[in-house]
């Protein structure tokens, strides 16, 4: 068939399995670029199907070799319709490493479900009896406590009073005022709940408790601060209170691996546009500016640039593993540098539909989008027929 992206508001109904496999050999070639990384060998990625978590499993696999198991929860293609996008990355990411020796293998399901944590410790004990890194990626809304049955929603509110500001329709251009209502208590407790460091703890002490953690162990979570024009809907917001739990919860992990030598860490990482961040008011035309200024400063990061430099320059320096003063690795220093900021807010009350175009990187924005579901990659002809029945190495 040929696959066109179809859009629905802020999601796109299609993926390209050939785009997929080209994103994915990119982020390969560019790992591979950068040279050895003396890192992990044994790597465990939850949320291992896009973006950063991805981008973990590649550079564990091309930058040091690691063998790699890779948990996500993505739809299967079927006749006619196609994959979601983490299927075909995943196929793409298995077909790689099977053809550069590389161990690896995927769990498609629910990572929240003991059956899922169950499946996967049962793997890693029969082919790698430990693992030596486990990263944290997962972003899902919705989470079910497999302990209480109870189904918990997050949502994107701020906390304490209506937020109004300044955001952007990324596929029209169309620059406009949103206001969102503030959240009550089950709103934050609920959103807590799924986005949390409940389960990344769940999924540690499970690990743990099977004598499944190689000695010296590292567990790594991902976070995100931004600047203070975002702040009300996102860091002081009902997802700020839920990250500020993931990072309490790396101490807490990080007290239970004393034992082994372990160490646990949240990375706070750059704003760059995923699924999730394309649907948070305000964030789109953030990214976009910021975008304009990195790029024009040389700075500009993608997924797999930032999890390489995270690996290389921080977890894997050959020294201690430089944090901030609440013990958080700041992987957006160069976002957050003064000068970048400083030009961000300033092109911010700038910003109309009219200016847009100009002061800032839409076209990038949209082209980063689109990209996350394997459409616009050079060399790709989209105009041919694809097979979308990509099947994954490892699963059955």
């Amino acid at each position: 068939m040929i696959i066109e992206p179809r859009m629905r508001g802020f999601i796109c109904l299609t993926a390209h399995p050939t785009g997929a496999e080209q994103n994915v050999k990119n982020q390969i070639e560019y790992v591979k670029s950068k040279g050895e990384i003396a890192g992990p060998k044994k790597v465990l990625v939850i949320g291992a199907s896009t973006g950063f978590g991805l981008a973990s499993r590649i550079t564990s696999a091309f930058g040091s070799g690691a063998a790699t198991i890779g948990v996500f929860f993505e739809k299967p293609p079927v006749e006619g319709k196609t994959a979601s996008p983490g299927w075909y990355n995943s196929a793409a990411f298995e077909k790689e490493a099977h053809k550069a020796g590389l161990y690896a293998k995927s769990i498609n399901g629910d990572a929240f479900s003991n059956e899922i944590k169950r499946e996967t410790l049962d793997l890693i004990k029969a082919d790698l009896g430990q693992v030596d890194l486990i990263i944290y990626s997962l972003a899902s809304p919705v989470r079910t406590n497999p302990n209480t049955g109870v189904t918990h929603r997050s949502v994107l509110k701020p906390i304490g009073q209506t937020f109004t500001n300044k955001t952007v329709d990324f596929h029209t251009g169309k620059v406009s005022e949103v206001s969102i209502a503030p959240a009550n208590e089950e709103d934050i407790e609920n959103t807590v709940a799924v986005m949390g460091g409940e389960d990344w703890a769940m999924w540690i002490d499970s690990l743990k408790n099977e004598n499944l953690l190689a000695e010296g162990a590292t567990t790594v979570a991902y976070s995100y601060i931004g600047p203070s024009l975002t702040e009300a809907v996102y860091r002081k917001g009902t997802i700020g209170r839920a990250k500020d739990h993931l990072e309490a919860t790396a101490f807490t992990i990080g007290d239970s691996l004393k034992s082994i030598g372990g160490k646990a860490y949240v990375s706070v990482n750059k704003a760059l546009v995923t699924q999730a961040s394309s649907a948070i008011p305000v964030i789109p035309l953030y990214i976009s500016l910021l975008y304009k200024i990195m790029k024009e400063e040389g700075i500009h990061e993608g997924c797999i640039e930032q999890i390489q430099r995270l690996f290389q320059d921080r977890l894997y320096n050959g020294s201690d593993v430089p944090v901030d003063e609440k013990g958080r690795i700041r992987i957006d220093d160069w976002e957050m540098r003064e000068d970048v900021q400083a030009k961000v807010a300033q092109l911010w009350l700038e910003a109309t539909t009219e200016t847009l175009p100009e002061i800032g990187d839409l076209a990038g924005y949209r082209n980063d989008f689109l990209n996350l579901f394997g459409f616009e990659f050079a060399g790709v002809d989209y105009n041919a027929e694809a097979n979308e029945v990509v099947e994954i190495e490892s699963i059955k």
